[in-house]
């Protein structure tokens, strides 16, 4: 594809979906299958109050995890705790803010988090922005790039010696297979210069992809692994700013996954005995899938590591 995405056509986000929508068969045999149980184990959720984020809230909290649901809207994430603690039994199901278009958020979550609960396990990743219009977070980073990668970045850097000192222990990125539409474009990292928001969503889970790839490389030793997942193609919010994608996620309802089917290779990653030792790898309906060509460019991975703790401002050896 060239800069500008003329060779992008608006319909080919959806296409990258729509591909991959699932069989009812597929619905069925894909599920996470661990019995693991999670009793003593604290886990963090970011965009747990809806779509894939709760159902993974919701499935940890019954295998009897501490699940830390971190989120912008605590209207809505008070409810989805609420909901979660009524049906499970579980009453360790806490909320608190973040907002990850504003560092000054991530690090007060951080701050707050690591001055309340004295172990982490599990961080999952969840929480994303799709098909916005051009915007930029409270830093200046344009809204995918700063909520999607630059802000779980942060999040991951803030926590992680809290998760090596309860090793072992999990990070979950949840990215999308619209990486492979993507590319770091490293001239206009925020867009200024043009700005399709179908790629920027594409460039933006391609970062995750990178992310997790170089996190993984360097977490070598630690006992705590990195994976990166496809939740699928979903009936969610996440669409909301496309009328486009909204219209086709209604055509399509039928063969989308739902919330919870989506959820479940977010769940496998973060459960999953047979995953104990597994890290840097790309997971799609509960299986390892295939990773695009620039999803495996350890360069581009370095490169992306190094601008992302110069755009943040930190230093991550």
């Amino acid at each position: 594809f060239n800069d500008s995405g003329k060779n992008l056509l608006v319909t080919s986000l959806p296409f990258l979906v729509l591909r991959t929508l699932p069989s009812i068969k597929d619905r069925i045999r894909r599920r996470c299958k661990s019995t693991a149980r999670l009793e003593g184990k604290v886990v963090i959720v970011t965009g747990a109050n809806t779509g894939i984020g709760k159902e993974t809230a919701r499935d940890l909290a019954q295998r009897g995890a501490r699940v830390i649901i971190a989120c912008r809207d605590i209207a809505k994430a008070e409810a989805a705790a609420s909901e979660i603690r009524a049906e499970t039994g579980n009453q360790q199901v806490i909320v608190r803010k973040l907002d990850l278009a504003d560092t000054k958020s991530i690090r007060e979550f951080a701050e707050k988090f690591l001055a309340e609960e004295k172990e982490l396990h599990i961080l999952i990743n969840n929480a994303g922005v799709m098909l916005c219009p051009y915007s930029k977070t409270a830093d200046g980073f344009e809204m995918h790039l700063g909520v999607n990668h630059l802000g779980h970045f942060l999040l991951t850097f803030l926590l992680l010696e809290r998760l090596k000192q309860c090793a072992p222990a999990r990070i979950v990125n949840v990215s999308s297979l619209a990486h492979h539409g993507g590319r770091i474009r490293f001239h206009d990292l925020h867009g200024e210069k043009s700005y399709n928001r179908g790629l920027a969503y594409c460039h933006s889970k391609l970062a995750n992809v990178l992310f997790t790839r170089e996190l993984a490389r360097r977490l070598q030793g630690t006992k705590v692994t990195a994976n990166v997942l496809h939740p699928g193609s979903v009936y969610s919010e996440l669409v909301r700013h496309s009328f486009v994608m909204t219209w086709l996620w209604k055509i399509f309802s039928f063969f989308l996954k739902t919330p919870c089917e989506g959820a479940q290779t977010s769940i496998y990653c973060a459960v999953a005995e047979e995953l104990d030792s597994v890290t840097g790898q790309y997971f799609s309906d509960c299986q390892p899938a295939y990773v695009s060509p620039r999803g495996r460019d350890d360069e581009t991975a370095k490169k992306l590591w190094s601008v992302s703790c110069e755009l943040l401002g930190i230093q991550w050896d």
